[in-house]
């Protein structure tokens, strides 16, 4: 895979006519897009539809959850537009569900592990009397169980699914920051080069690019901090 296709531009913004705008600035440098529930909500099936009819690919990031038979239906709905990533939350039915409805389409349903906006102290408090390493592990390993052909997760834990889990489970960092950049809500956050020395497949990377003056250039220099540790790996 190169580098350019490792990253998944997030489209953290309310509206379309600035999603559209940073989709142009960006054509020929970065052709995979993040959609979460923000512009979901503000643009629809029909944004969603549009990205995907001018070749680029899309990861939806609607961290379903909710019971296995309104899940089901969902998936199929969004199988069925040809997306290729598909977030999904939940226990063993939810995420199986999901992995049976996707199973002969284009997409591919991740898992949500731990979010990079949680640390040790968050867990705590929603009552997880175990470390975050182990949570991701054990959601990582029930994504695999159930079906799903890979996991969100942070890249400081990705080395430790690839040791656990092995090469095939494909892992989606969010939280990724370059050097200096400001880190947001992210608690774990790595560098381009962290996230694919430590086994990730895909990088999101979403305030660098879409706040930065050059968004093209900002992606531009992202792929080449990749390029450079692949020629270094």
């Amino acid at each position: 895979m190169k580098a350019k296709e490792r990253i998944i531009c997030a489209l953290d913004v309310p509206g379309t006519g600035e999603a559209w705008q940073l989709v142009e600035e960006l054509d020929g440098v970065v052709d995979f897009f993040k959609v979460g529930m923000l512009l979901y909500l503000g643009g629809g099936r029909e944004f969603v539809a549009s990205l995907l009819s001018r070749g680029k690919k899309v990861f939806l990031d609607l961290k379903l959850y909710d019971v296995p038979d309104t899940v089901g239906p969902t998936v199929r709905q969004v199988a069925a537009m040809g997306v290729d990533f598909l977030t999904v939350h939940g226990h063993d039915a939810i995420l199986q569900r999901a992995a049976e409805e996707a199973a002969g389409s284009n997409l591919k349903i991740l898992g949500v592990t731990v979010l990079t906006s949680f640390d040790q102290a968050d867990l705590e408090a929603m009552g997880f009397p175990c470390s975050v390493e182990d949570l991701v592990l054990h959601r990582a390993a029930n994504a695999r169980r159930r079906g799903c052909s890979g996991v969100v997760a942070s890249a400081r834990e990705a080395a430790l699914i690839r040791q656990k889990l092995g090469p095939e489970l494909i892992v989606v960092t969010p939280g990724i920051r370059p050097a200096g950049a400001s880190l947001g809500t992210h608690k774990r956050p790595t560098t381009p080069g962290e996230a694919l020395r430590a086994g990730a497949n895909y990088l999101v990377v979403g305030q660098p690019i879409i706040k930065a003056p050059d968004p093209r250039r900002a992606a531009q220099a992202i792929i080449e901090e990749l390029e450079r540790e692949e020629e270094r790996g």
